[in-house]
């Protein structure tokens, strides 16, 4: 599989979508396949990028079939700083 640890860790119900987008140059930093127990309620990638980073992610996901739910710009707040902004593409559950 995969030479980069991390992606030889990858959560199997969002595994298909990181590699596509990987392969696609999206630099993918983190993922999950979402559900209880898990950092997400719902499938979702984040990724880095520029502004149009995020088209360019969703035109991958979509031109390679993924059922995409939600594009989003996010900027998380941690220890009451924001930080970010980063990208985020959710998907429907089951689908990527």
């Amino acid at each position: 599989m995969a030479t980069d640890h991390a992606l030889n860790h990858l959560d199997k119900g969002i595994e298909k979508a990181v590699l596509i987008l990987r392969e696609n140059g999206i630099e993918t930093i983190e993922s999950c396949q979402g559900g209880n127990g898990h950092a997400f309620s719902e499938p979702t990638v984040r990724f880095c990028g520029g502004k149009g980073e995020g088209y360019r992610a969703l035109s991958i996901a979509l031109d390679h079939g993924l059922k995409v739910v939600e594009l989003r710009r996010v900027w998380p707040v941690l220890d009451y700083e924001p930080t970010g902004p980063w990208w985020e593409l959710t998907f429907a559950p089951g689908s990527s």
